[in-house]
């Protein structure tokens, strides 16, 4: 009994008054509304908080403390029906300790992110995505020079110019994932973007960024996630393909590059998603998949779940090969001058849930069997 009794008596105090009192006072300052978060199974994490003045807040839903010193480490209101407005006053802030914060998925209705943010400097995880915030990020991001993972997007009015990209990327030098889907940045791709060796999630998607693409991305070789679609990137897919032989996750629809896809491709064995569709230039000039071809890349790119090579001119048949991609469930080469007949082996791809082979010149159409 004296051995429970010190291994109980051992355990940290309850959580800190003022750490208690800041999360009580963020939650009523934002109201509860269904709505708010888009996740069908959302629920309130705050609405459980417990609001008794003795209430362990460490124990409450989406948040964790450290074991040792009681400080509340994390917060975790990822789809929690957050409704309202956070500015310079809020208590989230004098939560110093925190080092993992998301309030993804929650509405708050085209606030500013307060420069207060800076007071979180043990931060190595935030994540604001889904959120309705608004306005250029403040610079007092930049100093949160710990930060591993960040995801600010998508959100339509959220910019990043000044500061922009290039300055961002130089002081957050320990990124492994950025997310800033959406967010207008309007610049180029920064040369010192390649620095940050340790990236291995990069989603640069519908962030009005125009040039070419930095051939030093390929230095880049611990990524497997890149999107860079819905941009104005022009000119070819080249070289910077080189070395990513991690990658998994390819998107580069939705911008202005033609010509040849390269053979580079081929080598990028571990992809199970690659969109390269609605490329064209301001004259028409698409993407070609002719040398390699597409029988080249299905024989090389096994792992394939998601194709999509809309538009991209292939000028060629469906080969065989392409039935042996069996973890295939969606498959789009809409508008790509495919001819000849649609092989039997399209029906073995048994796991497709969509499929458009549509406005190719085909010269027989012909049921496919198996496809559920």
């Amino acid at each position: 009994m004296l051995f429970l009794f010190h291994v109980d008596s051992s355990r940290q105090p309850l959580c800190y008054d003022n750490e208690r009192s800041a999360l009580l006072r963020f939650k009523e300052s934002l109201s509860i509304n269904k709505s708010a978060s888009g996740y069908p199974f959302a629920y309130s994490k705050t609405s459980l908080w417990n609001l008794e003045e003795d209430g362990d807040c460490c124990l409450w839903d989406g948040v964790e403390c450290n074991e040792d010193t009681g400080y509340v480490i994390k917060l975790d209101l990822t789809s929690s029906c957050l409704y309202g407005f956070i500015n310079s006053t809020s208590t989230l802030f004098n939560l110093v300790h925190l080092q993992w914060l998301s309030l993804a998925d929650n509405h708050f209705n085209g606030s500013k992110i307060p420069s207060e943010i800076k007071n979180l400097s043990k931060l190595s995880h935030l994540n604001l995505s889904y959120s309705v915030f608004s306005g250029q990020i403040p610079s007092e991001i930049l100093e949160l020079s710990k930060l591993e993972s960040l995801a600010l997007g998508p959100d339509y009015d959220l910019e990043l110019q000044k500061p922009g990209l290039e300055s961002l990327v130089q002081k957050l030098t320990n990124l492994r994932v950025l997310d800033l889907h959406r967010v207008n940045i309007s610049s180029s791709l920064p040369y010192v973007l390649t620095d940050l060796s340790s990236l291995n999630f990069l989603s640069l998607a519908n962030c009005n960024l125009k040039g070419t693409i930095l051939w030093s991305l390929g230095k880049l070789n611990n990524l497997t996630h890149l999107d860079l679609s819905d941009n104005k990137f022009q000119g070819t897919i080249l070289y910077f393909l080189d070395n990513l032989n991690n990658l998994a996750h390819l998107d580069l629809s939705g911008n202005e590059f033609q010509g040849q896809i390269p053979s580079e491709m081929l080598e990028l064995s571990q992809l199970e998603y690659l969109d390269l569709s609605g490329n064209s230039d301001s004259i028409g000039n698409s993407l070609q998949l002719r040398q390699p071809d597409l029988r080249s890349l299905v024989d090389k790119l096994t792992n394939l779940k998601w194709l999509d090579l809309n538009w991209v001119n292939i000028s060629s048949s469906i080969p065989t090969s392409l039935g042996n991609l069996s973890s295939l469930t969606y498959l789009s080469l809409q508008d790509c001058q495919l001819q000849g007949t649609i092989p039997f082996s399209v029906g073995s791809l048994t796991k497709l849930v969509h499929l458009d082979i549509s406005f190719n010149n085909f010269s027989v159409g012909i049921l496919l069997p198996g496809l559920g």
